[in-house]
């Protein structure tokens, strides 16, 4: 399966996941998450919502997240929890990593 075809079922099965009431407020994030089609895309969420769709829909989200698209996945899944270094090592970027953890609580991982 290619990396955008993986997003696609990713972003999928997270909306499946939301757990309502995890998030205090609505935000929008931005996932940029490699170059070429399908590798971008774009979150509506908050205490009772999470909508995504694919592509770059705001301009100025709230958060962003950048990485690759098999690390996200990982770390979506629970397979791989990201560190400070990550972060220092540009291996992950966002504007706000702190708001990233209830980010990914909101969907059990």
């Amino acid at each position: 399966m290619s990396d955008a075809a993986t997003l696609k079922k990713t972003f999928e099965e997270m909306q499946k996941r939301f757990k309502p009431n995890t998030l205090d407020k609505d935000q929008t994030v931005y996932f940029s998450l490699g170059e070429g089609p399908g590798m971008k895309w774009t979150m509506w969420i908050g205490p009772s919502k999470c909508e995504v769709k694919e592509g770059k829909l705001v301009e100025n989200a709230d958060n962003f997240l950048k990485t690759s698209a098999d690390l996200f996945v990982q770390m979506i899944t629970g397979k791989y929890k990201p560190g400070v270094m990550d972060f220092m090592r540009g291996k992950i970027s966002a504007k706000d990593p702190m708001a990233l953890q209830g980010l990914f609580k909101a969907f059990g991982a």
